[in-house]
Order: structure tokens, then sequence, then C-alpha cells
């Protein structure tokens, strides 16, 4: 069994212990410290957990929270474990058998060209 990883993420969590209930709040602190996203982008940031994220946006999260990356990011087990391919069931998946490619003409025999008669 392959373990995995999750994470949560507790930016609104820390947005509110500094009193910070808006995320539009964040769009121009990001920007003193040159990170440039949209009001869209922000929102997204604060309620959803990123998947993908810059380490400029990350590392100025921290300085705009005073706050660590630990502080933010907690990792954790995910409690479903994911079964290897070769233990699903017991069987192991196979590809299905390679059959060679039959080319046929089509009905009503070969097709004759006329010849070039002067």
């Amino acid at each position: 069994m392959t373990r995995k990883m999750g994470y949560h993420w507790h930016l609104r969590r820390l947005m509110a212990d500094r009193d910070m209930f808006q995320t539009s709040e964040l769009v121009p602190l990001l920007a003193e410290r040159g990170v440039h996203l949209s009001r869209e982008q922000v929102y997204r940031l604060v309620t959803q957990p990123p998947q993908r994220m810059s380490m400029d946006t990350l590392v100025a999260l921290c300085d705009i929270l005073d706050c660590g990356v630990g502080d933010l990011i907690e990792p954790v087990p995910v409690t479903r474990e994911v079964p290897k391919a070769a233990e699903q069931g017991g069987q192991v998946r196979r590809a299905p058998p390679v059959r060679p490619a039959t080319i046929r003409r089509p009905h009503g025999g070969a097709e004759r060209r006329p010849t070039d008669r002067q």
C-alpha cells in the first residue's frame, strides 16, 4: 500500500487572528511585496488550498501575517491508503491482446484504370 500525504491550509484562520476578514485586504499588501495577484486569485488562495504556489507568494504571505511556513501549511497523512496496481483485487490488470490489422479491398473488385491509348 502507498501512503499518501496531504495538508491543511490555514491562511483564512491566520488572517482572522489578525482581524483581516476581507480577502481583498491582501491584494495591496501582496503588491507592496512585489506579488501582483487579482482579487479573484487572492480569493481562491484564501478559500481553497492551493495546489501550486510561487515561493514569492508564500514568503510574502508569511511576512504579511508575521508567521512561518509551518503555520500556513500543516502536513497530514491521508487516512485512506491507496493500493498499488498489482494489489487491486489480487489480480494484475493486463493490456488487451494485440491483433494484427487486416486490410481488405472494398467490395466490387479492383477498379481498373483506363489505359492511355492514342
